[in-house]
């Protein structure tokens, strides 16, 4: 983040206005910035100070949206409410929302006016994150990401929604935002605020159910001490209702099966979208291809793998090619080698009718995330795996006149390997 406003700032400097006022605003922002040494505090006071000498700053806007972003950054509720409220009268930034309305709603001493606003902007979220819900998506392993972050993002604005409907007393509309949220993402904060709104509302047995709910999903960003005050909050529900701790253990075991049950049912469905979610090596993956077959790279193993990672708009891959044609017919006799173009354009309608025009004969299959895990940063890249899948050797970019023989080279090293492993 701190970087990131560090290179906005010269850029609100070239953009002010040439003239004589704005000249010795230009000379007093370089001069309050340049005192930061990159702290984000003191860019925020720098910031203040500048807008306190210039209050019609033409770069007001993005100077309180930058002020804001840092107040995110180091969780300055004050100034996240004062600054982004600002930059939402002009602007629905979709972290801005979900931050403002967090901050309105987490403090101890909750006015009607804050839990208003809050249930606003936590409205206005839900409303960006629905619409793109609806955006379409140009490549196909992005379906399960977006996926989880828009169930994410709906729960964490109703769960906003509720906190907000409880604290003006909205009791049957906090519980029902409250179980939609749980429903959408089954978490810790969504079953926790669940159980508070039903506190409020007096209905302490379906309050502690909520936070068993709470305390037995598996979430791993419940953090211990949310852990622990829900464990407390449960017990205290529970007694309220029925005057002991008797028989509330016994509803905990029930509740983890039950709710591992809707967590590994999302995963698997996630999983469904997108089999590479949960892969941690280059050989866990299934690849898409072009004509929507796909190719489960475990289906290799004992083969050297030659991975070819290009794209439509790459220039030097187009030189490649018919190098890389010239490798494969050295090894066409070779069983024991395989030989895969793997895609990496963002937008995948691109790439059949560019093969098609080229009239390449490759095996073609889109990179499904597999260039992230490898950390494919050039393109073209060439990688290859031994027989026991792991990476033998990589090429970032291609030398022209050597390539045909340093590949080759590197296939004949990574099969002369092979021998000597099963050979031990």
């Amino acid at each position: 983040m701190i970087a990131a406003l560090l290179l906005l700032v010269p850029m609100l400097v070239q953009q002010l206005p040439l003239n004589t006022e704005i000249s010795d605003e230009e000379d007093h922002l370089r001069m309050v910035l340049g005192e930061t040494n990159g702290s984000a505090i003191d860019m925020i006071r720098a910031f203040e100070v500048h807008l306190k000498k210039f209050p019609k700053s033409s770069k007001r806007f993005e100077i309180e949206k930058a002020i804001t972003k840092s107040a995110i950054e180091i969780k300055d509720d004050r100034r996240i409410i004062d600054y982004g409220e600002r930059v939402l009268e002009h602007e629905a930034d979709l972290q801005i929302l979900d931050r403002v309305s967090g901050s309105l709603l987490a403090n101890t001493r909750i006015t009607p006016s804050m839990a208003e606003r809050g249930l606003k902007y936590a409205k206005q979220f839900e409303e960006l994150v629905l619409q793109i819900e609806k955006e379409p998506i140009a490549n196909r392993r992005d379906i399960a990401r977006r996926k989880d972050e828009v169930d994410r993002g709906i729960s964490r604005s109703l769960v906003l929604q509720a906190r907000a409907l409880g604290h003006l007393n909205k009791f049957e509309e906090a519980i029902a935002a409250a179980r939609k949220a749980f429903e959408r993402h089954p978490s810790e904060m969504a079953a926790h605020e669940l159980g508070v709104v039903l506190g409020k509302a007096g209905k302490n047995d379906e309050a502690a159910k909520a936070f068993v709910d709470a305390f037995t999903v598996p979430d791993a960003k419940a953090t211990d001490a949310e852990r622990e005050l829900t464990r407390k909050l449960m017990s205290e529900h529970w007694r309220k209702a029925k005057g002991n701790d008797s028989g509330l253990g016994e509803l905990l075991l029930p509740a983890y099966d039950r709710n591992l049950a809707l967590v590994l049912a999302k995963r698997k469905a996630l999983r469904e979208l997108d089999p590479n979610r949960d892969a941690t090596s280059a050989m866990d993956f299934t690849l898409t291809g072009i004509n929507g077959d796909s190719l489960n790279l475990k289906t290799l193993r004992g083969k050297v793998v030659v991975l070819d990672f290009w794209a439509t708009w790459c220039g030097p891959c187009r030189s490649q090619y018919p190098l890389y044609e010239e490798v494969k017919k050295r090894f066409k006799n070779r069983k024991d080698v395989v030989f895969l173009a793997i895609n990496t354009d963002e937008d995948q309608a691109l790439v059949k009718p560019f093969i098609d025009a080229q009239k390449w004969n490759k095996s073609v299959y889109f990179e499904d995330g597999l260039g992230r895990l490898l950390r494919v940063e050039s393109i073209p890249s060439t990688l290859v795996f031994d027989r026991l899948g792991q990476l033998a050797s990589r090429m970032n970019g291609y030398v022209p006149d050597r390539f045909v023989d340093m590949l080759s080279a590197r296939i004949d090293g990574a099969l002369d390997e092979g021998l000597v492993i099963e050979a031990k």
